[in-house]
């Protein structure tokens, strides 16, 4: 309809409409922002942006309650990581998770059963259980989790526990100063103009295993990362959102991280999976960055018709959502780059006394 009205009105009068209907609009939310309830009615009568992520999420909150009737990982991904927490507590409880031991048992016996569940997941839930129910004292339920446990495979004790809590200093040293990680922020510039060398696959797998480092909210890790290194492809999907007019043309390969709303049964995590997006994805441009790869962020508007038209071109199912999108490739040299000023920490700052 709107692209009907553009072809036959004069371009001045469609101005006019949009003024007008701006000016209504600057009306309308002046009295729907007095409540909660008044707000909500205005997204239902006036304004459906917020109508695909609300979709989204019942559909998330169907999905997840599916895969927790047949073995949920996210559950169990969850679940492994509370108990990380109360193995780590100072003083540590005597007898802790019994709200949630039960379900963790029965998600990790499900999981046993699915031939895609991933090996080092499956080592890091079992090394935690093991080390669980080696250290909590006994009772009605914990007896019954465990046995449950135990009986689900028999070569459940065998082997090192490898993958449980260990003391802070025991992480990995790190030779890098303060200084030279500057630097590495500073070279990590949005890059536009790309070289035609081909970006290599496994360069883009080592990135993102190591930003895949990255913290995430109860471990969940509730992303992937589609990954188009096709450059006809790559500058074909890289054209649909705003913001990429005039160099997507050049883009060697793309990466659209897709959040997936599945991980969570209640509305108050939707927006996790773009803190959960942001943070790896910020960790996957320095990791590009460190294998001569260079980066450039590209912001995904929440508008109907590119999300449409990114669903079709990723087949993305009805509870995932696109987070962003990601150039990347080696940086033509004779491309510039902008300067873009960076706030100050004096301005970014605001000290609670």
């Amino acid at each position: 309809m709107k692209k009907l009205l553009k072809s036959v009105l004069p371009a001045r009068l469609i101005i006019k409409i949009q003024q007008i209907r701006q000016k209504v609009d600057a009306v309308l939310i002046r009295f729907f922002v007095k409540t909660k309830w008044l707000s909500s009615v205005y997204y239902v009568l006036f304004n459906l942006s917020f109508g695909r992520e609300a979709q989204a999420v019942l559909a998330g909150r169907i999905k997840h309650d599916r895969d927790i009737e047949a073995g949920s990982q996210f559950k169990l991904r969850r679940n492994i990581h509370r108990l990380e927490k109360g193995l780590i507590m100072k003083p540590r409880r005597a007898i802790f998770a019994e709200g949630y031991i039960g379900e963790t048992v029965d998600s990790y016996v499900a999981c046993l059963a699915e031939t895609n569940y991933c090996h080092q997941e499956q080592k890091w839930a079992k090394d935690v259980l093991l080390e669980y129910f080696s250290v909590v004292e006994a009772s009605p339920v914990i007896n019954k989790a465990s046995q449950e446990f135990f009986n689900a495979d028999t070569l459940t004790a065998e082997g090192t526990r490898s993958s449980v809590p260990y003391f802070a200093d025991q992480r990995p040293s790190v030779d890098v100063t303060p200084d030279e990680l500057y630097q590495l922020f500073r070279k990590r510039r949005s890059v536009r103009w790309f070289s035609e060398q081909p970006v290599e696959m496994l360069s883009i797998e080592k990135a993102i295993e190591m930003a895949a480092q990255a913290p995430s909210a109860c471990n969940r890790q509730p992303f992937k990362f589609h990954v188009i290194n096709n450059p006809t492809k790559a500058q074909q999907i890289a054209s649909i959102p705003m913001g990429t007019k005039g160099f997507s043309q050049n883009i060697q390969s793309l990466l659209v991280l897709v959040g997936d709303l599945s991980a969570y049964p209640k509305e108050r995590d939707r927006h996790v999976i773009y803190i959960d997006g942001g943070l790896v994805a910020m960790q996957l441009m320095l990791a590009l960055e460190s294998l001569g790869l260079s980066s450039c962020p590209i912001n995904w508007p929440d508008m109907e018709a590119f999300e449409r038209k990114m669903d079709k071109a990723l087949s993305l199912e009805p509870f995932q959502r696109p987070i962003m999108l990601m150039a990347v490739g080696y940086a033509d040299e004779s491309g510039q780059i902008p300067y873009s000023q960076k706030k100050t920490a004096k301005a970014l700052i605001k000290e609670i006394h």
